[in-house]
C-alpha cells in the first residue's frame, strides 16, 4: 500500500515552507504519495503587507493548495511544519485545527501516523514547546505520534531534538538540517505503512 502523506505548513518568512519541501522530497523517495499544503493566512492583509518578507512569502506560496478537512481525511499520515509564536503554534495553525472538529468526532484522524517540526527566532525560543503542544492536540485526535527520537545520527548532528526537527531562524538549512528532516519524514512514512498494513 502506498502511504498518502499530507505535509501541512504555515510559514511567515519561508523557513517552514522550505522545511516542508525537504520533507516532501524525502517522503516521495520513500515511496509515499505526498500533498504539500499550506495552512491559510488569517492575518489582516494590511498587516501582512506591512512586512516585505511576509508579503513575499504569501505571494510565493499562493499557488500551493490550502489545507482542508478533506485533505485530512484523504491522508494516511500527517507532518506539520510551523513556526513558534510565544511558545506555541501560531493562530493560523490553531484556526485550521479548529476546523477539524467533525473529522475528530467521527474518528477520521485517529490511528494515523503524525509528526511535527518547528522553528523560532532563537535556539531557546520555544521550538520544543510548540512541537509538544501540537502533540497534545494529536493525542486528542487519537493519532499515532511518530517523533524522530534518537533513531539516526542525523538527529544528533542537527541539534539533537528527539521530538521533531526544529530550526533556528536565520541559520541555513544545511546538509545536517536536511538530513534530519529527511530522516523524520522517512521514519513517518515507514511507520505509517506499518500502521496501514
Amino acid at each position: 500500500m502506498t502511504v498518502k502523506l499530507a505535509i501541512l505548513f504555515y510559514s511567515t518568512y519561508g523557513t517552514n515552507h522550505a522545511m516542508a519541501e525537504i520533507a516532501a522530497e524525502a517522503a516521495r523517495a520513500a515511496g509515499a504519495e505526498v500533498k504539500v499544503l499550506r495552512i491559510a493566512e488569517t492575518a489582516p492583509e494590511a498587516v501582512v503587507n506591512s512586512q516585505d518578507a511576509w508579503k513575499a512569502q504569501v505571494e510565493k506560496s499562493a499557488h500551493i493548495p490550502a489545507a482542508t478537512p478533506a485533505d485530512m481525511e484523504w491522508a494516511d499520515a500527517y507532518l506539520f511544519s510551523t513556526p513558534t509564536r510565544f511558545g506555541g503554534a501560531p493562530s493560523q495553525v490553531r484556526a485550521f485545527i479548529d476546523t477539524l472538529g467533525g473529522q475528530w468526532f467521527t474518528g477520521k484522524l485517529s490511528n494515523k501516523a503524525i509528526s511535527a517540526m518547528s522553528s523560532a527566532q532563537n535556539a531557546h525560543g520555544g521550538q520544543e514547546a510548540t512541537i509538544l503542544s501540537l502533540y497534545t492536540t494529536f493525542c486528542h485526535w487519537g493519532s499515532v505520534i511518530v517523533p524522530p527520537g534518537y533513531t539516526d545520527a542525523s538527529i544528533f548532528a542537527a541539534g539533537g531534538n528527539p521530538y521533531g526537527y526544529s530550526h533556528t531562524q536565520g541559520q541555513p538549512l544545511d546538509d545536517k538540517a536536511q538530513a534530519a528532516i529527511a530522516h523524520q519524514a522517512t521514519r513517518l512514512v515507514t511507520m505509517a505503512a506499518k500502521l496501514s498494513a
